[in-house]
């Protein structure tokens, strides 16, 4: 692939961070954001959730070109390609993805030419502290932020995060974006954008998935390609929170949920003899029944009648396109 160029757009100049502002190298710290871009087969199972060509940032963490970004980004992709601020397209492999946290790592194939950012301690990142969230392409492509809440985040795709950091103003390129510290190390990768308030006054913010979930597994993704504890069970059912409780929302093609009867619009009453509330709830229960394999009951609610579903539970990674090796 030859050199490409970076995106035409720029965060307002008055909301990218100043060099003279920070005590440590900016640009620098900078120039270690790369972008992020992949092909997926259209045959592949998440290609049509996801798409077959993805887009978004990555963080350079090692000097051997080990580039840490948001999981989805890379999930079954065939090709990926990592944009240095310069320009330059260098090839890189999908070298793993953590399901619990959302982490996915790529190796360089190439020498990218960048330095790496050092990972920081996220547990000590205080709502309220001023941090820079940065997509591949320099200081334009790059905005000053706040950390407006730390609190868990569950996701209607059976994901469940702890002491997640949510920043504002929101950058509008955030998927694999690296968050970074007042002490130039790395905070967090981007992962969603988010809405808070109504229309009428409604506030945009990002969800960024903290580096302290990364450290426990990092070496176990480096040489298994996965975290070393069992896989979690999954039903591959999307939950949504309304007023009268939690419902299924949609279902994956050929995922257990599915195949065993469950249907879009069933409420979800409980888990077993368990009753659930909300979503956290429903993937602490589901996730507590066993590892991946495990049957799981489910009863809900339908056409006015309860019923009960009895799903065997699968790894979810068994569904995916393995990385393909170079």
């Amino acid at each position: 692939m030859p050199d490409m160029p970076t995106p035409e757009w720029d965060i307002p100049l008055n909301l990218q961070p100043d060099p003279d502002d920070y005590d440590f190298d900016l640009e620098a710290a900078l120039r270690a954001v790369v972008g992020v871009r992949t092909h997926v087969p259209a045959d592949a199972f998440t290609a049509g959730t996801l798409g077959t060509e993805r887009t978004g940032n990555g963080v350079v963490i090692r000097e051997d070109g080990l580039v840490l970004t948001i999981g989805y980004l890379i999930t079954e992709a065939e090709q990926v390609w990592l944009i240095t601020h310069d320009g330059r397209a260098v090839a890189g492999h999908a070298l793993a993805f953590d399901q619990a946290s959302g982490f996915g790592l790529v190796q360089a194939l190439g020498r990218l030419g960048v330095p790496a950012l050092e990972l920081g301690d996220s547990d000590a990142l205080a709502v309220g502290a001023d941090a820079i969230l940065a997509a591949g392409g320099g200081r334009h492509h790059a905005i000053e932020t706040r950390v407006v809440g730390r609190q868990e985040f569950a996701g209607y795709w059976e994901y469940l995060l702890d002491n997640a950091i949510f920043t504002a103003p929101a950058h509008p390129f955030w998927s694999g974006s690296a968050l970074i510290g007042k002490d130039g190390r790395l905070m967090g990768t981007g992962s969603l954008i988010l809405q808070q308030g109504d229309g009428k006054k409604r506030t945009d913010m990002n969800m960024v998935v903290p580096v302290a979930h990364l450290r426990p597994v990092l070496d176990d993704l480096l040489t298994r390609g996965r975290a070393a504890q069992p896989p979690r069970p999954w039903l591959g059912l999307y939950a949504m929170e309304n007023e009268g409780g939690l419902v299924v929302g949609g279902l994956a093609e050929r995922g257990p949920a599915a195949e065993a009867g469950v249907q879009q619009g069933d409420r979800i009453l409980g888990v077993g003899d368990q009753e659930v509330a909300d979503l956290a709830e429903l993937w602490r229960k589901l996730w507590a029944v066993g590892p991946a394999g495990t049957p799981v009951v489910l009863r809900l609610g339908r056409d006015g009648s309860k019923v009960t579903v009895r799903v065997t539970s699968a790894d979810r990674s068994s569904f995916l396109r393995a990385p393909r090796l170079h």
